[in-house]
């Protein structure tokens, strides 16, 4: 076949066991995502290898297949974004900010000091605790979603915690790895520090006063879906934007791109528009290849109890802190352990910090591979966990009635 015909072959398994996985995955009382999750690991190295099967032979596939994924992650964050409020995001800045500063230092510190009593040297034991402190929403996002949670408290609560959370751990990155270098200091952190006010401050001014401008002569245009294709380009400027300028996770910039959309007057276009394009093609495949990524074989049995260890620090470190940052906030205690909960998640963005500690020789490959079994031991248990705090007479009530969708 030819390599076209290899991805076709490959998109038509992964869509189709997708949404399968996630029909299964609802008629047993789980979120549809935690099916596709666990069909990902089942098309990954570690049972079938989707992408290296013998009649394979283009050799990008795979790495075609990921950049799909990854804008299914983009999208679902832009529509995140759309379906809330800046008002009502800004009445839970409080929660957010204590939730999401307490939900790093806190798996931070505790995973400093499992390094510290294991006798690493204290810059591997100081990574170990970074790989920690990351958190990836966008699995929690969809479960929301689906549980028309999204514009709950709770839910506010959690995506703004989501991006104190994600600037907290990139200074901490920044300022780790400009001190362990020796070749900066403070003025490299403050200058990461004020590349990221300069996005926020760039990407809200052009959200809103220029975009609800741009947005209103387009819809006028005889262009074929003229806003949608719109939206598609904005989001993924915010979303480069966010990685070139201000040194943060891409998919923060496409949840702000989806709250500087919602306050427009194509917001039910735009969102129908996205909504089909993400949930039809993209999305799945974005949960399917967190799987792709995984490769158990490489977890190595003498490593099962350190593994088993930080996944136990992971995942009460991040409720523990947001949990408590979130009662800070006056959040009650059930909305406090459900948006603790949400913060589990390490997803894409613990590989990617535990990446950057392998590349530069702060964590062991063994350590490394204990992190990415912890990452996908988050990634697996927060859908269940999330809806079963949920899964009450007692549950937290949306501000305003719901118009969330399940995909």
């Amino acid at each position: 076949m030819t390599p076209f015909l290899q991805l076709a072959f490959v998109l038509v398994i992964i869509l189709f066991m997708a949404k399968v996985a996630g029909y299964l995955s609802t008629r047993l009382g789980q979120p549809s995502v935690l099916g596709e999750l666990l069909i990902g690991l089942i098309l990954g190295p570690s049972l079938i290898d989707l992408t290296h099967l013998g009649f394979i032979t283009d050799t990008h596939l795979q790495e075609v297949v990921l950049e799909m994924g990854e804008i299914g992650v983009l999208l679902l964050m832009f529509l995140a974004g759309l379906e809330l409020n800046i008002s009502d995001l800004t009445k839970n800045s409080r929660v957010s900010a204590y939730a999401g500063i307490l939900g790093v230092l806190v798996p931070v510190g505790l995973g400093w000091l499992i390094g510290s009593l294991m006798d690493m040297p204290s810059s591997h034991a100081l990574f170990l605790g970074l790989t920690l402190g990351a958190t990836s929403v966008s699995i929690s996002a969809q479960t929301l979603i689906e549980l028309k949670m999204l514009r709950s408290r709770v839910g506010l609560g959690l995506l703004g915690a989501a991006v104190f959370d994600d600037v907290l751990v990139i200074l901490l990155l920044s300022g780790f790895l400009a001190l362990a270098s020796g070749h900066g200091g403070a003025a490299d952190i403050l200058t990461v520090f004020l590349r990221m006010l300069l996005f926020l401050g760039l990407s809200v001014a052009f959200g809103l006063y220029l975009l609800p401008r741009i947005v209103r002569k387009i819809s006028r245009m005889p262009i074929s879906f003229g806003v949608v294709t719109l939206s598609i380009v904005i989001l993924f400027t915010y979303g480069l934007a966010a990685e070139l300028i201000g040194e943060m996770a891409a998919i923060t910039g496409t949840f702000i791109a989806g709250l500087m959309f919602g306050r427009t007057s194509a917001k039910n276009e735009v969102e129908s528009g996205i909504r089909a394009l993400s949930y039809s093609f993209f999305v799945p495949i974005f949960f399917v290849t967190i799987g792709l990524n995984v490769d158990l074989h490489n977890i190595e049995l003498d490593i099962i109890g350190l593994l088993l260890l930080i996944s136990a620090v992971g995942i009460l470190g991040k409720i523990i802190g947001a949990g408590i940052g979130a009662r800070i906030g006056r959040f009650s205690w059930r909305e406090s352990l459900q948006l603790g909960i949400g913060m589990v998640s390490r997803g894409e963005v613990g590989l990617i910090v535990a990446q950057v500690g392998l590349t530069n020789q702060y964590i062991t490959p063994q350590i490394f591979s204990a992190v990415v079994g912890m990452v996908l031991i988050t990634t697996l248990v927060t859908p269940p966990m999330l809806r079963a705090s949920f899964n009450s007479p007692k549950k937290t009530t949306p501000l305003e009635p719901s118009q969330e969708k399940t995909p």
